[in-house]
């Protein structure tokens, strides 16, 4: 998609008239525009031509609301794996709505877009402060999740007869273009249904969204797992430390965890191909010199070579050979036909990973979050997801969010920073 075609209209259920019960805060205007591009290189072209360069919504609370709070419901459901924060962004959309705007009655479903099917059974929690207060403190998410579609019908007939007028889903890009198809299908029957996303992936490969909530603390906690696997690689002859990290498209856990503390000799990540003939020259070149050597491997890495396989997940994913164990055993093999002993330790740590408590940091990114998705769904925004982008909280069409997965540029300055900390060459192919 060109930068001429991105429309960031956002869809809205109708006039707002229904003044905000909020008092000492600033209001955001309808019309505070977050620039698209921060290069001005980049807005060239719009300032020519003397015209308004690509430019999203800003988040934040408005001074009138579409909603009365005292009547309304509202919902949430967390969708796909887990990720550091989803209990986080949960706590913050409960206490928001119930003291920033004084709606009462908030349903938690469980098991992800299943707990809106009712012939499935699960029955909703009522959210309320008291039995959200300390959940911040728990990985995964109270509510449970799940992968996978539901009928929009099914779905949109148990918000209507709950009389749920704002939906919050959590979740990657299967969730959200299920959001997107919830929205869409109010609409076809004539509801005042806001459907609010709030992107909910570790990968942080969402379009148009900065950064996504739980990566930095993957980040955080992939090193645990790249600082053991260099002391086990220095504590040997010819060590080798490999450690798997997630990155099914995208490889950003990866490439930030290379840059966390410069011990990692090798990234691979599925935006940049590489040989396996090129990779293990290199890797024996690196033995010879300096005695040991650390691998980070993103999921999707290298899946051009191993066998291709027709199964897909729940979400309607390719499911991906195992790049780590395939990995381990191709080195292994490599240096055993040439007789070099060496020692190699596997770390797999993703469970560990996304099952982690949010860190501070990622908490109170979390907690804004929330109260961005809570203020663009009392002000009737619909098919929309709260994104962040040039470090400012926006709203961004759902459209926009699922038509690509954000990946690591091999052009730009992050992959340029990882090839100067791991000193790999720029081309193993």
């Amino acid at each position: 998609m060109s930068d001429i075609d991105l429309d960031f209209t956002i869809a809205r259920l109708g006039e707002c008239r229904v003044p905000s019960p909020m008092s000492g805060v600033r209001f955001t205007r309808d019309d505070e525009r977050v620039l698209y591009h921060a290069r001005l290189e980049d807005l060239k072209p719009w300032l020519d031509k003397r015209a308004d360069p690509p430019a999203m919504e800003a988040a934040g609370p408005r001074e009138k609301i579409f909603f009365e709070p005292p009547p309304l419901a509202c919902g949430i459901v967390t969708c796909g794996g887990l990720c550091p924060g989803l209990n986080d962004v949960i706590r913050s959309i409960v206490l928001s709505l119930y003291h920033l705007y004084g709606v009462k009655k908030v349903y938690g479903f469980r098991y992800g877009y299943e707990g809106l099917v009712q012939r499935i059974g699960h029955v909703p929690l009522e959210l309320t402060p008291d039995s959200v207060a300390r959940i911040n403190e728990l990985g995964g998410t109270v509510l449970g999740s799940s992968r996978g579609p539901q009928d929009p019908a099914d779905m949109v007939k148990t918000l209507e007869e709950l009389k749920v007028g704002i939906l919050f889903a959590l979740g990657g890009d299967g969730t959200l273009r299920g959001a997107q198809k919830i929205a869409e299908e109010a609409v076809k029957r004539g509801l005042k249904i806001s459907v609010i996303g709030i992107p909910k992936t570790i990968d942080n490969d969402v379009s148009f969204v900065q950064k996504t909530f739980g990566f930095e603390t993957a980040v955080t906690e992939a090193r645990r797992a790249t600082y053991a696997a260099n002391t086990e690689a220095e504590a040997a002859r010819n060590g080798i430390g490999l450690v798997k990290l997630m990155g099914r498209d995208s490889g950003y856990i990866a490439a930030y965890s290379v840059l966390v503390d410069s011990q990692v000799n090798f990234c691979l990540v599925p935006e940049v191909p590489f040989t396996l003939e090129r990779f293990l020259s290199e890797l024996k070149q690196r033995l010879d010199s300096r005695g040991h050597a650390v691998i980070v491997a993103a999921e999707g890495a290298g899946q051009d070579l191993m066998a291709k396989t027709a199964e897909r997940d729940a979400s309607g994913n390719i499911k991906h050979g195992d790049i780590g164990i395939f990995l381990r055993d191709a080195i292994k093999d490599h240096f055993k036909k040439r007789g070099v002993e060496i020692s190699l330790k596997y770390i797999d740590p993703s469970y560990t990973i996304r099952s982690v408590p949010a860190n501070p940091h990622d908490s109170a990114f979390c907690l804004l979050l929330g109260q961005s998705a809570v203020h663009a769904g009392m002000s009737g925004r619909t098919n929309m997801v709260v994104g962040f982008w040039n470090h400012q909280f926006t709203h961004v069409p759902l459209s926009l969010a699922v038509s690509q997965r954000k990946k690591i540029d091999p052009a730009g300055a992050l992959w340029s920073s990882v090839l100067a900390s791991t000193g790999q060459p720029a081309d193993m192919r």
